[in-house]
């Protein structure tokens, strides 16, 4: 089973491989074979998200089924494999049929060391749906409250902003990490429209620099948009502050796409001989 750790031991754990030279990795696994390989090849954090099942599918990235049910199922099945990596599971603050502290203890209890805010409402900031849903108390401000309430509990927090003005409230929860996510993925053969490299790059810093002000201690990574390969964080560590990156589709997807079709291509360019046909 996996290893159970505690927030802090979980932020050493990134502030020594950071220390190291390296740049944190998390990588999105919503199977027990990603995972599995994700912690071999030396990932930080192994997250499960709402999404994976459509990336699985072979579609384009979507979120699908009840995720806080779905992601509580999936930690038996990526705790059988991993061994001494955290498990960060992404909650939806925003089910009203969960009260926020319940919501954290049974992830605790499952075995997750850690949550994200995942689905999340920052997309739509000053959209309508999302202004109705704050009228009620089921707005981003939730979300944030899960954090602080993940927090208390001693997990370790990890909070997806979409934007500047929802980087400040979250900062000012004092979460342990800041994903600037500039998008969904580009790259693939489902990937979205991206904008460049150097558009999301000045994005993803304007993101870091509001959180840096009000909390300099916060680890600030970065997602989505153009970073699909190893190459593209290149230029993102060149042109930002962040310190390390989030992969969902770079990392259980578009991998995934190239290594079976080089296989199979492989496989079907070995030739028969003479007398082998039926």
């Amino acid at each position: 089973m996996a290893k159970k750790f505690t927030g802090k031991e979980v932020r050493e754990r990134l502030i020594q491989s950071n220390r190291a030279g390296k740049p944190i990795l998390i990588a999105c696994c919503g199977a027990g074979i990603l995972a599995k390989c994700a912690e071999l090849a030396g990932a930080d954090i192994i997250m499960t998200a709402c999404t994976s099942k459509s990336r699985l599918m072979g579609l384009p990235t979507t979120p699908m089924g009840n995720t806080n049910r779905d992601m509580m199922e999936l930690c038996r099945e990526l705790s059988i494999v991993v061994k001494n990596t955290p498990l960060i599971a992404s909650l939806d603050a925003l089910d009203p049929t969960w009260d926020l502290a319940s919501l954290m203890d049974k992830a605790s209890s499952v075995g997750y060391s850690g949550v994200l805010n995942y689905p999340t409402l920052s997309p739509l900031l000053n959209h309508e749906r999302r202004l109705v849903r704050e009228s009620v108390g089921l707005g981003f401000a939730r979300e944030v409250e899960m954090m602080k309430v993940a927090k208390g509990k001693g997990l370790f927090t990890i909070a997806y902003v979409f934007n500047p003005v929802d980087a400040k409230p979250m900062a000012q929860a004092h979460v342990d990490c800041v994903v600037a996510h500039v998008g969904s993925t580009g790259g693939g053969l489902v990937g979205f429209k991206a904008n460049p490299l150097k558009e999301a790059s000045a994005y993803a810093q304007e993101i870091i620099t509001v959180v840096k002000s009000i909390d300099p201690n916060i680890i600030c990574l970065a997602h989505g948009g153009p970073f699909a390969s190893p190459e593209d964080t290149k230029y993102l560590y060149e042109h930002t502050d962040a310190v390390g990156f989030v992969g969902a589709s770079s990392i259980e997807r578009i991998p995934i796409e190239k290594a079976v079709k080089e296989i199979v291509n492989q496989f079907k360019s070995v030739p028969l001989g003479r007398n082998q046909r039926v």
